[in-house]
């Protein structure tokens, strides 16, 4: 059994925000035949697609060719819209979350959801997540932060506690990337921003005391292996232990609190997920392959399954157990 616990979609269609609600840069889809679709926010492009982002019967094509047998899907950053007013993000986010249930019901099981809420207004986000649970979601999908606002905000700390408390898994992915300035070619934002912010959010929850508040419950896991933290665990256990302000309010050794998280296994080479199961352990790494984008997987799975530096057991692990066990999901279901 394998599942895919990070991967992305897009429907097929949706409402023109721009005209519905009189403001502008909203993100909306320019079809340009074939398979092909052109992301536009505004007049600006932002990212090339293929049909698998909207067509369940490409995708699940595409997961028979890799012998995948399950999938999350969960809406790209660009359409978090944590900047909008409340109430049209809501709006916003309801579209795309019935849109990722209406895919997944046409996929025959094999395919399940994280939805979006709009996290700029906690208090609206929690009911969206008792919403959405009841609609067979199976967590959420959330930036790694609001504005100035990180993980460690006393009301995104009472967010996640609601999430403990709905069963919501919550998956954490790096968006709005700082440095912008410094990276403006080369992908450096996604090659160097997003490892960096997931880095530093996990940091937050670790260093601020956040996860002495929140149960051990809390099924939370952050995309893209973590990003720095395993390779830089290490060096956060040193200033652990001789600067104390950075144990003022973190009562363990940090690389301890690896007990309390997940992340996936996308890191694109062996070395990388050998050091990341390492520190990791074999118990909190998932698969996910950042489908159907250029910098996910292009063979869904393949380096776990192929890498000479696993033991067939914890290999088992990453494939589907864990990831199982993140979302909530009966054992051996599929």
């Amino acid at each position: 059994m394998i599942l895919d616990v990070h991967s992305h979609f897009f429907p097929e269609s949706w409402p023109h925000f721009e005209e519905k609600f009189g403001t502008p840069s909203w993100p909306w889809i320019q079809h340009r035949g074939g398979r092909e679709a052109m992301i536009m926010v505004g007049d600006q492009e932002f990212r090339r697609i293929y049909s698998p982002c909207w067509s369940v019967d490409d995708r699940l094509e595409e997961m028979d060719r890799d012998g995948v047998q399950s999938q999350v899907i969960s809406a790209t950053p660009v359409l978090f819209m944590y900047d909008k007013p409340v109430d049209q993000a809501l709006v916003c986010a309801r579209i795309f979350n019935d849109a990722a249930r209406e895919m997944c019901e046409k996929s025959g099981g094999r395919m399940h959801s994280l939805a979006q809420v709009p996290l700029q207004d906690p208090n609206i986000a929690c009911k969206e997540v008792s919403r959405i649970m009841k609609d067979g979601h199976l967590g959420v999908h959330i930036g790694n932060h609001i504005g100035q606002k990180e993980l460690a905000d006393a009301s995104l700390v009472e967010f996640l506690q609601h999430c403990a408390d709905e069963g919501a898994a919550v998956f954490v992915h790096p968006w709005d990337m700082f440095g912008s300035e410094r990276m403006s070619e080369f992908m450096l934002p996604w090659l160097v921003g997003m490892p960096a912010e997931t880095q530093l959010s996990i940091l937050w929850l670790i260093l601020s005391g956040a996860f002495e508040k929140l149960p051990k419950s809390l099924r939370i896991g952050f995309a893209h292996g973590g990003g720095s933290f395993a390779f830089l665990a290490g060096r956060l256990d040193n200033a652990w232990e001789n600067h104390p302000i950075v144990r003022e309010r973190c009562p363990e050794r940090p690389s301890s609190y690896t007990d309390r998280f997940y992340t996936d296994s996308a890191v694109f080479s062996e070395g990388s997920l050998r050091l990341l199961v390492d520190v990791m352990g074999s118990d909190k790494v998932f698969l996910g392959t950042d489908y159907p984008f250029p910098l996910g997987e292009q063979v869904l799975g393949g380096l776990v399954r192929d890498a000479t530096v696993l033991d067939p057991s914890v290999k088992k692990k990453i494939l589907y157990d864990n990831g199982a066990t993140f979302l909530g999901l009966p054992e051996g279901g599929k």
